[in-house]
């Protein structure tokens, strides 16, 4: 039976990307090794740990810690058809680590602090995690007991190694295994010598998608690298450059925007552990930072921390928002308080980003656009009849950019999206031409909730049915004052109706995730539903608007 680790793209495919100049024969390894040949002295990473003095690490720091971790990867027995997952914060070694699994030939799985148990459980279940790296405590969560309680279910898992201060027994000690032990004589990983293959899967990454079931997305270098191969040369990102994005290392875009993007160009990258706008602001002045990328939610709060602007970052070239909807407001702040143009881009976990607005572009471009397609990606825009803001079409996408596969968390189903549709992947977004070329996302289809984090709905919705007072529920989207989009849960209740707080204690003790769970209720005496009985999500939308 065909596994993760057996998945490649067909080779005309492959040969047909290398000659448009979208994939290449290399890695990101292979930019490791040049950039320590070439500016080992300079700056890698801008490290800001929350209680702990700023850090600097150069190209040749950061490449000696890749090996050395690798080596210890390989102490543990980790090499090919292997998975690693790593529940870290935004620390230098979170980087680090990431690419040592890559050197010993195995899948990396990153996944946010903010998932809890019973999600992770289920990830490590279907990804057979043999090796499991996360930090003792986080965030008010027990992170290492959390794994300890479940590992007796996880027969695959043969290492919890923890980063931090409580390390048990049967834990292994991040800092003496991986940072303390020199491991370089007994599993020699010289950079130099690495011949990693750009088309295996090297990263999984799960997302609630279009459907219910929340699945796994299989990305190789040439998949990631595809969104940067026009972008880093057209934004001129290289030695000197300094790139600062404050998402998770352990989402899509922080493992894009946050480490590979710069890492491809030679530049440097800045790791926020805790997220303030004040100290991101003081970060971006002392680390010069010349560009910002994030979600609206990041940007909006560093308007609101320079409330007396605008501020004087003379390195800043430009801001690029994605994710969620950016509201009209946050394009003309951006350049009133910064001096710079907000960019807008497009993308999700399945495909990287894969439309970006360009530097000929008007400045207020992000007001009407979320870019073009970057090349090496096609867009298809479907529709039953002609597309209007009112009846936008359907968003489908393919390309060099999109992940290899998808792999069902709870199911199983291994998917090779080449296969299907010709290649084409259904994004369940909604969209319009803004009539230059690109895409204006005005919507998503009913079970999509969220921007930068998209909630797992059905899976939601399962759980809340199983609370003794709720008899039917739907999950629907809503925006909140600031114009993102939170989870609204709608309910038809047993007797008396349960509230918010009482459903968010359920779903606690259930281990769900918190941001998954919904943050209003309404009540109803029932749900809308059509002929076949589905929910009419659409209508308690508007119904939500209206109320």
């Amino acid at each position: 039976m065909k596994t993760i680790h057996d998945i490649r793209p067909r080779a005309e495919t492959a040969a047909a990307y290398r000659s448009q100049g979208v994939w290449r024969d290399l890695t990101a390894l292979d930019d490791l090794q040049r950039w320590l040949e070439e500016t080992p002295d300079s700056t890698a990473i801008f490290a800001h740990r929350a209680g702990a003095d700023p850090l600097r690490v150069t190209y040749a720091q950061f490449a000696g810690a890749v090996e050395r971790f690798a080596a210890g990867l390989a102490e543990l027995g980790v090499g090919p058809g292997q998975v690693v997952a790593i529940q870290l914060p935004n620390w230098w070694q979170t980087s680090a680590l990431m690419l040592a699994c890559i050197r010993v030939g195995a899948v990396m799985a990153p996944i946010m602090t903010t998932i809890r148990a019973r999600e992770l459980e289920r990830v490590l279940v279907r990804l057979e995690v043999t090796v499991c790296v996360t930090t003792d405590r986080w965030d008010g969560y027990e992170h290492a007991a959390a794994l300890s309680e479940m590992s007796s279910r996880l027969p695959d898992l043969k290492h919890r190694v923890v980063l931090g201060e409580k390390i048990a027994d049967d834990e292994v000690d991040f800092v003496t295994h991986f940072e303390n032990t020199a491991w370089e004589e007994r599993h020699p990983m010289p950079l130099a010598l690495a011949d990693e293959d750009p088309d295996r899967p090297v990263l999984v990454l799960f997302t609630s998608g279009t459907s219910g079931e929340p699945k796994g997305v299989l990305h190789s270098f040439n998949t990631l690298y595809a969104s940067c191969s026009a972008v880093v040369p057209l934004e001129r990102i290289g030695p000197g450059e300094t790139v600062f994005i404050p998402l998770p290392l352990t989402h899509i875009f922080g493992t894009l925007c946050g480490m590979l993007m710069p890492l491809f160009g030679g530049a440097a990258w800045v790791l926020l552990d805790v997220w303030s706008p004040e100290s991101a602001l003081a970060i971006m002045t002392d680390a010069r930072v010349t560009i910002f990328e994030a979600s609206p939610a990041f940007v909006s709060a560093l308007v609101a921390a320079a409330a007396d602007g605008p501020v004087d970052l003379p390195d800043l070239r430009f801001m690029v928002c994605g994710g969620a909807t950016i509201p009209a407001k946050l394009v003309a702040d951006v350049d009133r308080v910064f001096g710079v143009t907000l960019r807008a881009l497009w993308g999700m976990t399945e495909c990287s980003w894969s439309t970006w607005t360009r530097v000929d572009d008007p400045a207020d471009e992000a007001l009407r656009s979320d870019g073009r397609p970057v090349p090496g990606v096609e867009l298809d825009l479907r529709a039953e009849s002609e597309i209007s803001r009112e009846r936008p079409a359907r968003l489908f996408i393919r390309g060099a950019g999109l992940g290899l596969a998808t792999l069902g968390r709870d199911g199983g189903e291994l998917r090779v999206l080449a296969e299907h549709d010709d290649g084409w992947y259904d994004t369940g977004d909604l969209a319009i031409p803004d009539g230059r070329g690109g895409i204006r996302v005005v919507g998503r289809d009913a079970d999509r909730i969220g921007g930068g984090w998209i909630i797992p709905v059905n899976d939601v919705e399962s759980e809340l049915l199983a609370h003794p007072a709720v008899a039917d529920v739907a999950l629907v989207g809503y925006l909140d004052d600031d114009g993102f989009e939170l989870a609204c849960a709608v309910i038809v209740p047993v007797a008396a109706p349960p509230t918010l707080a009482e459903l968010r204690t359920y779903l606690d003790s259930r281990g769900m995730t918190g941001w998954y769970q919904p943050s209003r209720v309404e009540i109803v005496a029932e749900l809308p539903r059509n002929a076949s009985r589905k929910v009419l999500k659409e209508q308690l939308r508007r119904w939500l608007r209206e109320n």
